[in-house]
């Protein structure tokens, strides 16, 4: 039985007087516009144009509560208001950063923590979304994955952070234009309700965002991945990072179950419209995978593959021993890119003062790494320190 089958079951067995516990009730946003309009007809009685006014005071009216739905009876606006949830997280702070940067806070009802990232540029602005609470990735160099994974994101949960910050950020920083799956967690960890929010994103009754304006960023879950590109048409991201398997297993555990050349034949594989490229993301570590032979190697690992490279020096916290490379090493990799013939771009370090830059998320606890992963970095570390001496 899926979600709404449970939810409209629920309603069923509910006594008519008894008002339960918030979290409990239903979240309306855990909804596409047909789920909410089948939840309105079969768990209500309802007459389907009900949902498109629900779906309207949700998303295009951003509604704080039943009160403002004005159009609705007082006695359907009593049973929304007995039985489900408008908003799953609670708003717990903002955190602007020197560059214009700013970080939003948000409680879940069980006390988790959850971050988004609001990236303001000229024409382009930019919302980094969490899709859970924690990392189960385990990527050696990230501040998240220090917290491992605590649970999945529900749909509602992830659709609420677009929703909360178009209410916050709109009106002072103008339109939110892009949509990025890039914080905290590992989005094809939690498919399910990741492509359900990207449905509730794009609907047109509702926020309206282009899929070309929603990235997927993945460090490389074949077989979802695969699947992604058959259930939405959204842009995708891959965390590279490195350019042997020895390398990326040593920062990232999860090539030990896709590696590099099956990572990069599912891309060939992905479906893509014309003109559509895939973005390759590749953290810059100091003595680690900086180097021209890194970039050589790069070159050919992305032969033929319709992409464009982000290259983004490493953000440093207190978790971690890597170090960013020099400025003048991240632009000779680069303009050697460039010389090849492949797009490439440095992407800029934005709100590293108030750890809201890429991999700075969440509440980290002392989660170590495995055994093998960390001999690993023990041995590419000695290596370093070797070459530098």
């Amino acid at each position: 039985m899926g979600h709404l089958e449970e939810s409209i079951a629920w309603l069923e067995q509910l006594p008519r007087e008894e008002a339960p516990l918030r979290d409990e009730r239903i979240d309306l946003k855990s909804y596409t516009h047909a789920e909410l309009r089948q939840l309105m007809i079969e768990g209500y009685g309802q007459k389907k144009f009900r949902a498109d006014q629900v779906f309207g005071w949700l998303y295009q009216h951003l509604a704080l509560d039943f009160t403002e739905m004005t159009n609705l009876s007082k006695s359907f606006r009593a049973e929304l208001e007995r039985t489900t949830n408008i908003s799953p997280l609670e708003f717990t702070g903002m955190y602007p950063a020197e560059d214009g940067t700013t970080k939003l806070t948000f409680k879940c009802h069980d006390n988790s923590v959850v971050e988004t990232v609001f990236i303001p540029a000229e024409g382009r602005n930019t919302l980094c979304i969490s899709s859970q609470v924690g990392c189960a990735m385990g990527c050696t160099f990230c501040w998240t994955a220090k917290m491992g994974l605590h649970r999945n994101l529900t749909t509602a949960e992830i659709v609420e952070q677009v929703v909360q910050a178009r209410r916050r950020m709109g009106d002072v920083n103008g339109h939110i234009g892009n949509i990025v799956f890039m914080g905290m967690g590992e989005p094809l960890h939690n498919y399910d309700n990741v492509v359900s929010a990207i449905h509730i994103l794009t609907e047109q009754k509702g926020l309206d965002f282009s899929r070309r304006k929603i990235t997927v960023s993945t460090s490389g879950l074949v077989p979802a991945l695969a699947k992604l590109g058959h259930d939405t048409d959204v842009n995708i991201a891959i965390s590279l990072n490195a350019t042997t398997d020895e390398q990326r297993s040593a920062i990232m555990p999860v090539n030990d179950r896709w590696d590099i050349d099956e990572l990069i034949a599912s891309l060939h594989a992905y479906p893509l419209e014309k003109r559509q490229r895939i973005t390759i993301e590749y953290v810059m570590i100091k003595d680690f995978n900086d180097s021209l032979a890194d970039a050589s190697r790069l070159v050919k690992i992305l032969k033929g593959l319709p992409c464009k490279v982000n290259l983004i020096p490493f953000n440093p916290h207190p978790k971690s021993p890597f170090l960013p490379p020099a400025e003048t090493v991240v632009d000779e990799f680069r303009d050697f890119l460039v010389a090849k013939n492949l797009s490439c771009f440095r992407r800029k370090t934005r709100g590293q003062d108030e750890m809201a830059a890429c991999g700075q998320l969440g509440k980290p606890g002392d989660r170590p790494e495995p055994p093998h992963v960390r001999k690993r970095l023990e041995r590419f570390r000695r290596e370093a320190e070797q070459r530098s001496s």
